[in-house]
């Protein structure tokens, strides 16, 4: 017989934590997680549903730093140049929004929408310049929390932002999209398998790699022979070197080359850039 009240017992013991969580009395966040982790196993909620309610946890306590497009990478357009001579650039990038600068990388003016392009395929007349076609730009610092960016994304119906460091230079850009993807995982389209290869070029000389990639592949491209012996991507090498999950900007040199953390946070580490250690003796 006591047996056969087990079962009744767990369930009531989960219908009080369940209760008590409900019923508005102040929680931690550990209590939080370990209600989400009782609601999926008594399959309340699936595995995805947990995951975006505690990757909405995550962005209360990030900041625009963590997450942004640095500086580096950035894709801009010059409001000098002519509609024709900016539109390669529009199309290689595949991007729906640039950012507009003009006298140089802390001048950014505006935001270019793509599709504000569109209209010029048909007209007859002569394509206005770039700076009649721009949108305004909106700066935050770097400092911002994620989940106050995302409500003002929202409310201006704004998807994206240039980040702005203390001294007031441009340190960066943030996306909408970057955003959610903190929230419910990797957003992708039909024009990220072209775009978005695992290790590319910077415009600073240094190379974005994705902490995810190979480490075959990356010995192929760097000529480099890192064992896959205990791992399997890049990633897992520069943690295991670190011996933590390392934060943004920190540094570390390995088998000649220094990797810089570009992007990371509680749970992963995204993005690293990548040089070699005779580029940095050498100044470059």
């Amino acid at each position: 017989m006591n047996d056969d009240r087990k079962p009744e017992a767990e369930e009531r013991s989960w219908l009080d934590r369940l209760t008590h969580f409900i019923s508005g009395e102040p929680q931690t966040k550990s209590d939080l997680e370990d209600v989400l982790s009782l609601a999926e196993e008594h399959e309340i909620i699936d595995q995805d549903a947990r995951k975006i309610m505690e990757g909405a946890l995550l962005v209360t306590n990030m900041q625009v730093r963590d997450i942004m497009i640095p500086r580096a990478q950035m894709i801009v357009i010059d409001a000098d140049e002519s509609v024709q001579e900016a539109l390669p650039k529009i199309i290689d990038a595949g991007h729906s929004r640039f950012p507009v600068i003009g006298e140089g990388m802390d001048d950014v003016i505006g935001i270019l929408l793509a599709k504000d392009l569109l209209p010029l395929v048909e007209s007859d007349s002569a394509p206005p310049a770039l700076r009649q076609l721009m949108r305004p730009v909106t700066a935050v610092p770097e400092s911002k929390r994620l989940n106050v960016l995302l409500r003002e994304f929202r409310q201006n119906r704004n998807h994206m932002a240039i980040v702005i460091d203390e001294y007031g230079g441009i340190a960066g850009l943030i996306t909408i999209e970057d955003v959610l993807e903190e929230i419910v995982g990797e957003i992708e389209d039909e024009t990220d398998v072209a775009e978005k290869k695992p290790i590319r070029p910077m415009s600073d000389g240094t190379f974005f790699v994705e902490a995810l990639t190979a480490i075959d592949d990356f010995n192929a491209f760097f000529d480099t022979e890192f064992s896959d012996d205990e791992f399997d991507t890049i990633g897992g090498v520069v943690v295991n070197a670190f011996g933590q999950l390392p934060s943004r900007n920190q540094s570390i040199q390995l088998n000649n080359f220094e990797f810089s953390v570009i992007r990371a946070d509680e749970r992963r580490l995204s993005s690293l850039r990548v040089r070699s250690v005779a580029d940095i003796d050498s100044g470059e």
